[in-house]
């Protein structure tokens, strides 16, 4: 399927890539991981937090999906250590969400919107 748009394009070049290197996601994560990164840098790859407690603690979220440097690092697929990278950063913030919390229906921000509630980051 050809992708709607630019965010669409990288979120299913990193599912493909992830899938090749045996990460439990499909095409059907397309509308949660779209979701993660409106809510968390309204789709901007170089979005940079500079206010919550993990700016504060010195390691602001950047990227797509807002995951601080340690996160990023400890989640990346080799040959993929761009945080500003948008297909990069879609990698190590899903399978940080699917390591965390066991699938995108347990992510906090996930599970809040779906119970009737507004997004909470993670």
């Amino acid at each position: 399927m050809e992708p709607v748009d630019q965010l669409d394009g990288w979120i299913r070049t990193a599912i493909d890539i992830m899938q090749a290197e045996g990460v439990a996601v499909s095409e059907e994560h397309i509308d949660e991981i779209r979701t993660v990164i409106e809510k968390e840098s309204s789709g901007d790859p170089r979005a940079i937090n500079n206010w919550d407690i993990n700016a504060k603690r010195g390691t602001p979220s950047k990227g797509l999906m807002q995951t601080i440097d340690p996160t990023f690092n400890a989640y990346k697929l080799p040959g993929y250590d761009d945080i500003y990278n948008p297909v990069d950063n879609i990698i190590a913030g899903v399978r940080y969400t699917l390591d965390r919390y066991g699938s995108f229906a347990e992510h906090p921000g996930l599970a809040q919107m779906a119970a009737g509630g507004g997004y909470r980051g993670y």
